[in-house]
């Protein structure tokens, strides 16, 4: 999955390492709990070879997960995982969030009622747990993070030349073969439309494509609306996090403007820890 997901070309990968590249195949899940692990694990080898680990990217609950911990959810239970996927054939995932109304209306509301995996797991957690996952999301969450963060957010001040972009990245990917790429995944694998790889934005909509279940055009303009959508939510992401500072992301001298940031913000910081050592000693 390397056109779809936009992943670094050989060529950037060899200027500058990145990790937690390549971790899982196309037919595996993937947690954020799982992330926080490996996370952890490679800033520990960054910083242990006197380097400052990055993260980058726009999947904010990833992120928040790394920051603030994870609330004590019971892990996956294939059994009724399975249960809930035969009762969703049956019935269809928009009476299955109707279920989940009933028993959990907080978490309800949050979750689109074709979001299966969403629906599926909140479901699941109430069935095992006989509580409502938004109450157990009430629980503090205990979490030590070895590391001082600073949080950068990149905002667009122009809302038509985002959309601008996002449709010439889009365009791009289909001419650099995303449809082939789905096909040939998806065949190699054995996928299900409902696997969660394929529901991300651009494979979802090339999957109804092979499928004929859409145009040509259509695709396009599903794909389109799809990514807009996507970075209108992740916008609302950053904006909800407390202690990001806010860049414009078309800015030209964008680099330049965070690297004075964070040199400003080491000063200070280096700055505060020497003053809390004086008065510690006196």
């Amino acid at each position: 999955m390397d056109i779809g997901t936009a992943k670094p070309s050989a060529k950037t990968l060899a200027a500058v390492p990145h990790h937690l590249i390549n971790l899982i195949e196309p037919h595996e899940r993937y947690s954020a709990a799982q992330f926080r692990d490996d996370a952890l694990v490679a800033m520990r080898e960054i910083t242990e070879r006197g380097k400052i680990p990055l993260l980058v990217g726009g999947t904010m609950l990833y992120f928040r997960a790394l920051l603030e911990g994870l609330s004590e959810l019971p892990p996956a239970d294939i059994g009724v995982r399975m249960a809930i996927d035969t009762k969703a054939e049956e019935s269809g995932w928009p009476e299955m969030h109707k279920e989940l109304q009933q028993l959990d209306p907080a978490i309800a509301m949050r979750i689109q009622p074709n979001d299966s995996q969403r629906i599926q797991r909140a479901l699941e957690i109430y069935y095992l747990t006989d509580k409502p996952m938004s109450e157990l999301l009430k629980k503090p969450r205990y979490v030590h993070l070895p590391y001082r963060v600073s949080s950068i957010a990149l905002i667009p001040d122009d809302r038509d030349v985002l959309h601008q972009r996002i449709a010439h990245r889009f365009e791009e990917m289909l001419e650099l073969g995303l449809i082939s790429e789905v096909r040939a995944v998806r065949d190699k694998f054995g996928l299900e439309a409902e696997t969660p790889s394929m529901r991300c934005v651009g494979y979802r909509q090339a999957w109804m494509y092979l499928d004929n279940e859409i145009s040509l055009t259509e695709m396009r303009e599903m794909g389109l609306a799809a990514t807009r959508q996507l970075a209108k939510r992740q916008l609302t992401w950053l904006r909800s996090m407390k202690g990001f500072k806010e860049f414009n992301c078309f800015a030209e001298n964008l680099p330049q403007l965070i690297l004075e940031y964070l040199q400003e913000n080491e000063s200070m910081s280096v700055a505060h820890s020497k003053s809390g050592q004086q008065k510690h000693t006196g």
